[in-house]
């Protein structure tokens, strides 16, 4: 029996992550911002500041060699920068600096209007089932399986 078109999940999710993205980067690249992986960051180090650069990649969800590339860009860019660990000189912990905190700052607020923009059209319950429906992702296909 085949699948109803609107039941083809893993289609709809990939597309609408895609959709999604695009439509993200290009509203950021229209105000000369950042992309979405440097949001990730700024938001992650506001929270964990001074955080090791796997303890970063870990809660972002990308490999390692991917977050050292992001993060040589961002501190290019003067957003973060890296401080040897008091305790082991070899690590190297993750900084946010005053223009990283501002840059932080204006990706909060532009998210307002996101999540709006997503949520349109829904009611909290139904938003609610699809949160839900999301987190469980995390579970049900955990890293590194």
């Amino acid at each position: 029996m085949p699948v109803p078109a609107d039941r083809r999940l893993i289609f709809l999710l990939n597309a609408g992550h895609r959709r999604v993205q695009r439509w993200i980067e290009g509203k950021m690249a229209a105000k000369g911002g950042l992309t979405a992986a440097q949001s990730g960051v700024l938001f992650f180090l506001g929270e964990q500041d001074g955080a090791l650069i796997g303890e970063a990649a870990d809660a972002l969800d990308l490999a390692p060699s991917a977050m050292t590339g992001l993060i040589d860009r961002m501190t290019k860019a003067e957003l973060v920068e890296r401080r040897a660990d008091p305790k082991d000189g070899r690590a190297m912990r993750l900084h946010l600096t005053d223009k990283g905190r501002a840059a932080r700052e204006a990706a909060k607020a532009g998210l307002d209007g996101i999540n709006a923009h997503l949520t349109e059209g829904f009611t909290d319950e139904e938003i609610g089932v699809v949160a839900r429906w999301l987190s469980s992702l995390q579970t049900k296909f955990p890293k590194g399986e």
